[in-house]
Formats: structure tokens, C-alpha cells, sequence
């Protein structure tokens, strides 16, 4: 018994035990899925997440950006290149805050329509509005704190780049000021130097030069061919735009002042231009070519610089000073001034630039300091005593105007300003401020002929712009003649042409003046950036590029509404034969919203929000509702009769004391054209409030009235007969309704009558009854029916003379042979005074 019972419970515990693991089995089967679900479903960031991940980035390329500008602290040029990421890295920083600029106004939006929590004693509110609640409020926190972090990093990176920009500034001053002692060892030393220096450049350049003739001869005739092919092609464009402001007339005895500046500025600009092109060329295909070896590359660099500098000096003293030509001279030097300026400044950027490229040289070949030093030392010095030298010449035109005549000494004031400049760098450069008197002489030669070509260009644009001065040059002569323009087209496109040489004369001297002045071309390039993408002027920023887009797609759109208009005016409605009335009506609608549409696309490209205009806007409603109000009811009107079209383009109406055609509905007022051809504008809002009549405003139909009088010895029947008659011959006139005549009256010396009769288009109306009043006439005449005129009979009341001379004591009888006579006399002085008339019917 007790053995069964064992036996049956121990079945009964294995098969609660396998039911239990066959549940368990089947729970993780079904829990499987869920769990394979979700861990296949990805997580998705919200957009403070991504932001924080990209700032956890920015801030990693910050420390990086830190630890570059403590390694590089004396090497400019790296530090240009620091400043430059640290710039992108800002704008990225702050692209960061403004993207979640959205979503934190919608957190915040959702946030206001949630409403807050319910307070105690409220009735409760449903789970999920309370989680989406509680989500979105620790969402928006984690926004402010990653705007904050993005603040905080924004200022981090400002300040690095103030830092850097302190340090390029203490490094330029550091450079300039540097003394270095000069004494005869250390001219010794130079020597020694630069003997080695030319010995090991000579091998170096040989053992290139032979390297290139044996591997690199096709790679080499390839860059020059295609350096030359560039600068061809720019010199020969712009000798057929501008040939004839690079080449000085030789037949032209006495150029005028715009010809003179005009060639003075092209000629060197063209010319500089293309060999620059030429020089650059050559250098990037020789380097892409891999022509140039990393310590021969950049001797060839400032070999091109040189050849252009020089060049450039040259073109200018040729352009300014004219030494063979003295009457295409723009400043007033004699023959030999004008020689011994130009010498004086060539020479002076000979030596810069060979100064230049000989410590382009010493910096391939290692040499030591001091032969820069010293090289640096003999410019100052040359480019001094030049200056001084210069100070005691006689280059100022005679008094007799005669170039070949001997000249006259500086005015004073210049003298002495070049022999202190020159003195000044002798005396610095002998000091040891070798750097600093090497500056100054470069800025002196290179920047004064810049600015000084730069000046040239904008005394070119006053002068072409000058009202009637640009009809006397070849290229307006050649618009003339091309597309048959007025003098006053041609006075606009000179002033056009004129701002045109003034930003060219800008946009290229600024640039080279900021590049000798130290500047990199990435601080210009960042200049340029920040220029067109973002001003501020107070809290507003403002985008130079992005308003100009905004024109541009105005323009656009604008363009392309007006085409729009043409088309469906001349190939859709003209084709559908659409009234005049409603085709104005359409191409007026779609103008206006074309505008605004223009007006919208323009101003959102623009980048400028227009809930910023809000305030604005509530200032600009108070003055409509005072002193806009009558522009703005005419505009509403306008918009009224266009819709509504009471009356139409090319409508008769009447309104008040102007009668005429419709010639053009417009947002303020309408045009009316009288039939004296006078035109007459209504104001919109007077056509909407007061009377109008309108002759055509379903059809052209309409009746017109020809009124007839004749005598009482007429037969009236007759008369009515031949007016029906003569009307039913005109083909214009309606036969139905169809015409008839009315009896009017009896008048006071004639029957009155009047012939009704109704037209198609009453613009015929004035035609139609001119013609017919000859037919009338004509007919009465033949029937001898006669049109009467107006009968009154006089009645002459004498009067005792003594009466009649108390009336008129002026009067004198000529004669007193008849009463009659008298009667006669009196009553001619008198003016009807003595007598009484009345007319009888």
C-alpha cells in the first residue's frame, strides 16, 4: 500500500515537472520574438542627441586647434590656417544651436496646448498626456543644456581666435622691430655666405636643369605651352574689348583727358593681368607636371614674382609718366622728369625684387641669417640715397609748357618729404632695424604704385562717367552704331560704364594693398566670407550674398510673370477671342500675384524673418488708418473693380464730369480717355462710391437720337416717312429693335421731332449720325420741307423827347427834320433801353 502510494506520487511530481518545463518552454518561445523584436529595433536620437554627439566632436577639434596654436606660435603662416578652421569650427558650433531652434519651438507649442498638470483637487488627467508632458519637458531641458554647452563652446572658440590674431600681430611687430647689430664681422660673415650660397645654388640649379632635360623635357614644353596658350588667350580677349585703350594713337595730336586716363589704366591692368596669368600658369603646371623640385620650386616662385613686380613698375611709369610721349603724360614733368622719375622707380623695384628672390634663395639653400640680413641692409640703403638723389632733380614742367625745356625744382614740400623718407631708412636700416626699413621700401615702391594705379582707375571712372563725355569714346561710338542708341542710352550706359571701372579699380587694388600689408590670402578669403554671408550691424545680421539672391529670384520670378501675362494674353485668350475687359483684368491679377509672390520668395532667400516686421507692421497700420487710408481704399477698390468688373478696359462710361474710354485699371486709379483724346485719372474708391455710367457694360448696343425740327407748313407724316426711310439705308443700324420717330412737341416756332434708332456698337454712334443729318438736310431741301429758325418781333414804344433826355442826357440828334429819324437815333444810343421787346409765338 505504502509502496503504491510512493510510486503514484512519484508519477505525479515527473509529470507536474515535465507540464512545468513544456510551459516554460513554451513562455520563452513566445517571449522570443519580442525580444528578437526588440533588439532589432533601432534606436532612433532625437535631434538634442545628435547635437550633443556633434558638440562632444567640436569640442575634441577645439583642444586640437589649442594644441596646434601652442605649437605653432611663431609660424605665421600655420597660424593663418589654425584661424581659418577655427573660424569653420565656430560657424559650426552656432549652425548647432540655431538647428534645434525648431524643435525647441515645438516642444514649446505642444507644451502650451498640453497645458500644465493638474493641481490638487483637480480630476486626474490620462497617463499618457501626463508621460508625453513629462517627455517633452525633460526633452526641452536637454536642449537648453546643449544650447548652453554650444554658447559656452562658441565663446571658447572666439577667444582662441582672438588669441591667435594677438599673436600674429605681436609676430609681425616682433619682425619688424627685431635689431640686429651691424658691425664689420658681420659683413664678413655675409660674404663668406653668399660665396657658398652661390656655389651650392649653381650646382643645385645645374644638376635640375640637367635632370629636366633628360626626364622632364615633354612635361616641361607642355606647362609653358599651356601657360602661354592662358595668357594669349586673355591678352587677345581683351585686345578686341579693349584694344583701343592699350594702344596709344600715334596720329592723335592733342588726346584728351578721358583717352589719356583711360589708356593709362586699361594698358597697365590688361597687361599686368595677362603676364600674371602667364607667370601663375607657369608655375602650377611646372608644379602639377612635377617639373620643379621641392628646393628649386620655390625659387622659381619668387623668380615669377619678381619678373612681375618689375614688369608691373615698368607698365605703371610708362602709363603715368610717359617719357616718350609727352602729350599722352598725365602729370605735368618735363621730357627729362619724366625719364628720371621712371629710372629712378624701376631701379628701386629692381632692387626689391631682387632682394626678394635672393632670400627666396638663402631660404632654399639653409644660408644663415645674416646674409638676409645684410642683403636687406644694401636694398635700404640703395632705395634711400635713390629717394634722396631724387629729392634734388628738376622734373617739374617749365612755365612755358615746353617738355623739352629744362625743368623746375620739386615744391618744397615734396623735396623735404623725400629726403626724410630716405634719410629715414638709412638711418633705420644702419640702427638694425633691418626688417623695418626693408618693409618700409617695399611698401613704398610696391603699395604707391598700387594705390597709385588704383587712383588712375577712379579719376578714369569720374571722368567716363561725366554727363555727355562718354559719347566721345570708341566703345560708346561702337554701341551706337551696333544697336542704334539715343545720346541720353549712351549717357546712361557711360555712368553705368563708369561704376564699372570703379568697382574693377576697387576689387583688385584692396586685395593686393591688404596682401603687402601682411595679410594671407585666407584672411582674405574669411574677409570676403563673413563680408557676404554675415554683417552685423547692431543685433541684425545681415546677408550681402543672400540679398542678392533674394533680387535675383525676384527679378526672376518677376521676369517670369510678365512672360506668363504675354502668354496667355496672346496665345490663350487672344485665340478664345476673351473680351478686352476680362484679358486686362486676368493679366492685372496675375501681375499682382506674381509680385507678391516675387516679393515673398525674395525676401525669404533673403534670409531676413518677417516676424520681425511685426512691430513695424502694427506702426504701419496706425499710419494707414490716419494717413494711408485714402491710398489704401483706392487699392481695395481697384481690386474690387477687378473682380467685380463693373465696367472693363475699353468701356464708354460717365463718371461726374468725365466721359470717355477705359484705357487702364491700376491698384490706385483708372484711366479715362475723352474723346478729345485727353486722359483723365479717377481714383479707384470715387469710380466704387459715386455714380457711374457705363454705355457698354453687358454689350455695345445701345440707342442714339438724331433731333429734327421744321416748320408748321410741314406734312408731319411725310417728315416722319423720310426719316424712317434715310435710316433704313444705313447698314449699322439695328433693324430690331427697329428704328421709329417720335412726335415730340409743338414748339414755339417749329414741330419738334426726334429719330431713335439703336446700334451694334456705339463707338458708331458719332458716325452714324453725322451722316445721317447730311441726309436729312439734303432730302428736306429736295422736298422742300423747311427746317425754321427762331422769329421775334420788336415793338418800339416812343416816348416824349424830355423823358428821353432825362434817360440818356448823352444822346445828340444829328438832325430834327422827322420824329422817325429821331426815334431811330435814340434807340441805337440807347441799347434797347427805350424799348420794349417781345417775342410772339
Amino acid at each position: 500500500m505504502r509502496l503504491r502510494t510512493i510510486l503514484l506520487r512519484t508519477i505525479l511530481l515527473m509529470t507536474l515537472a515535465f507540464a512545468g518545463a513544456h510551459f516554460e518552454s513554451a513562455a520563452a518561445l513566445a517571449q522570443e520574438p519580442q525580444t528578437q523584436a526588440a533588439a532589432e529595433t533601432p534606436i532612433v536620437d532625437t535631434p538634442s542627441d545628435q547635437a550633443a554627439k556633434e558638440l562632444e566632436k567640436a569640442k575634441v577639434q577645439l583642444g586640437s586647434l589649442q594644441d596646434s596654436v601652442k605649437q605653432n606660435a611663431d609660424n605665421d603662416d600655420a597660424l593663418v590656417g589654425i584661424a581659418a578652421k577655427a573660424d569653420e569650427l565656430s560657424r559650426a558650433v552656432i549652425t548647432i544651436s540655431v538647428n534645434l531652434r525648431p524643435r525647441f519651438d515645438q516642444i514649446k507649442n505642444r507644451l502650451g496646448e498640453i497645458g500644465d498638470a493638474p493641481k490638487d483637487g483637480q480630476p486626474p488627467e490620462a497617463e499618457i498626456v501626463t508621460q508625453e508632458r513629462n517627455a517633452l519637458a525633460a526633452e526641452r531641458a536637454q536642449i537648453n543644456a546643449v544650447t548652453g554647452d554650444a554658447e559656452n563652446l562658441s565663446i571658447a572658440v572666439t577667444k582662441l581666435v582672438n588669441e591667435i590674431i594677438e599673436m600674429r600681430r605681436r609676430l609681425f611687430a616682433d619682425t619688424l622691430f627685431r635689431r640686429t647689430e651691424i658691425s664689420v664681422s658681420v659683413l664678413d660673415d655675409a660674404a663668406g655666405a653668399f660665396v657658398r650660397e652661390v656655389s651650392e645654388f649653381s650646382q643645385a640649379l645645374s644638376s635640375w636643369a640637367a635632370f629636366v632635360w633628360k626626364f622632364k623635357r615633354f612635361p616641361l614644353f607642355a606647362a609653358i605651352f599651356l601657360s602661354l596658350a592662358s595668357a594669349l588667350i586673355l591678352l587677345s580677349g581683351s585686345y578686341r574689348l579693349f584694344g583701343a585703350y592699350l594702344r596709344r594713337d600715334e596720329a592723335v595730336e592733342n588726346p584728351s583727358y578721358i583717352g589719356r586716363l583711360s589708356i593709362a589704366f586699361w594698358s597697365t591692368l590688361i597687361r599686368t593681368l595677362a603676364l600674371a596669368v602667364l607667370l601663375v600658369t607657369s608655375f602650377f603646371f611646372l608644379n602639377s607636371f612635377n617639373v620643379l623640385r621641392p628646393d628649386i620650386a620655390p625659387v622659381i616662385g619668387a623668380l615669377f614674382g619678381t619678373i612681375g613686380l618689375v614688369y608691373f613698375v615698368g607698365r605703371f611709369v610708362n602709363a603715368i609718366f610717359a617719357p616718350r610721349e609727352p602729350r599722352w603724360r598725365l602729370v605735368k614733368l618735363s621730357n627729362l622728369g619724366a625719364r628720371s622719375i621712371g629710372y629712378c622707380l624701376l631701379a628701386m623695384a629692381v632692387v626689391n625684387g631682387l632682394d626678394y628672390l635672393f632670400g627666396t634663395v638663402s631660404e632654399a639653400m639653409g644660408s644663415p641669417l645674416v646674409l638676409t640680413v645684410v642683403r636687406s641692409l644694401i636694398a635700404a640703403l640703395i632705395i634711400g640715397v635713390i629717394l634722396i638723389a631724387a629729392s634734388f632733380g628738376k622734373p617739374i614742367l617749365a612755365r612755358s609748357g615746353d617738355p623739352d625745356a629744362p625743368g623746375r625744382h620739386w615744391p618744397r614740400g615734396m623735396a623735404i618729404i623725400l629726403r626724410v623718407v630716405g634719410a629715414g631708412l638709412i638711418v633705420t636700416a644702419l640702427s638694425g632695424y633691418v626688417g623695418l626699413a626693408r618693409f618700409v621700401a617695399t611698401q613704398l615702391i610696391i603699395t604707391g604704385a598700387v594705390v597709385a594705379t588704383m587712383y588712375v582707375g577712379l579719376l578714369s571712372g569720374k571722368a567716363i562717367s561725366r554727363q555727355e563725355s562718354f559719347g566721345d569714346t570708341f566703345f560708346a561710338r561702337f554701341l551706337t552704331r551696333r544697336f542704334n542708341l539715343g545720346p541720353v542710352a549712351i549717357d546712361q550706359v557711360g555712368l553705368l560704364v563708369g561704376l564699372a571701372i570703379y568697382a574693377v579699380a576697387l576689387l583688385v587694388g584692396i586685395p593686393l594693398i591688404l596682401l603687402l600689408w601682411g595679410f594671407h590670402v585666407q584672411d582674405l578669403q574669411l574677409i570676403a566670407y563673413r563680408l557676404f554671408t554675415e554683417v552685423k550691424l547692431g543685433g541684425i545680421s545681415i546677408s550681402l550674398l543672400g540679398i542678392c539672391t533674394g533680387i535675383l529670384l525676384f527679378a526672376g520670378v518677376y521676369l517670369l510673370t510678365r512672360w506668363l501675362q504675354r502668354w496667355l494674353d496672346g496665345n490663350v485668350m487672344a485665340r478664345s477671342h476673351v473680351d478686352l475687359g476680362v484679358r486686362n483684368s486676368v493679366k492685372t491679377g496675375i501681375g499682382y500675384l506674381g509680385v507678391g509672390i516675387a516679393a515673398i520668395i525674395g525676401v525669404s532667400a533673403a534670409g531676413i524673418d518677417l516676424s520681425s516686421f511685426a512691430l513695424v507692421a502694427s506702426a504701419l497700420s496706425v499710419g494707414i488708418g490716419f494717413g494711408l487710408q485714402n491710398i489704401v481704399s483706392n487699392f481695395v477698390s481697384g481690386l474690387i473693380l477687378l473682380v467685380e468688373r463693373p465696367f472693363k478696359v475699353g468701356d464708354h462710361v460717365v463718371s461726374g464730369t468725365a466721359e470717355g474710354i477705359v484705357k487702364r485699371i491700376s491698384v490706385r486709379a483708372t484711366e479715362i480717355e475723352t474723346f478729345r483724346k485727353q486722359s483723365i485719372i479717377v481714383p479707384n474708391s470715387e469710380l466704387i462710391n459715386g455714380l457711374v455710367g457705363n454705355w457698354t457694360h453687358r454689350n455695345k448696343i445701345g440707342r442714339s437720337e438724331i433731333p429734327v425740327s421744321v416748320s408748321y407748313d410741314a406734312d408731319p407724316q411725310k417728315v416722319m416717312d423720310i426719316l424712317l426711310e434715310l435710316t433704313a439705308k444705313v447698314p449699322l443700324v439695328m433693324r430690331n429693335p427697329e428704328p421709329h420717330v417720335e412726335f415730340l412737341r409743338f414748339g414755339p416756332y417749329s414741330l419738334d421731332f426726334e429719330l431713335r434708332f439703336f446700334l451694334a456698337d456705339m463707338g458708331d454712334s458719332m458716325t452714324v449720325r453725322n451722316n445721317l443729318r447730311i441726309e436729312i438736310l439734303q432730302r428736306f431741301k429736295a422736298e422742300g420741307i423747311e427746317i425754321p429758325l427762331p422769329q421775334s418781333d420788336l415793338t418800339i414804344h416812343r416816348e416824349a423827347p424830355a423823358a428821353i433826355a432825362n434817360e440818356g442826357r448823352d444822346v445828340r440828334p444829328s438832325s430834327a427834320d422827322g420824329a422817325a429819324g429821331d426815334d431811330e437815333h435814340r434807340v441805337r444810343q440807347l441799347r434797347g433801353r427805350t424799348a420794349e421787346a417781345s417775342l410772339k409765338s
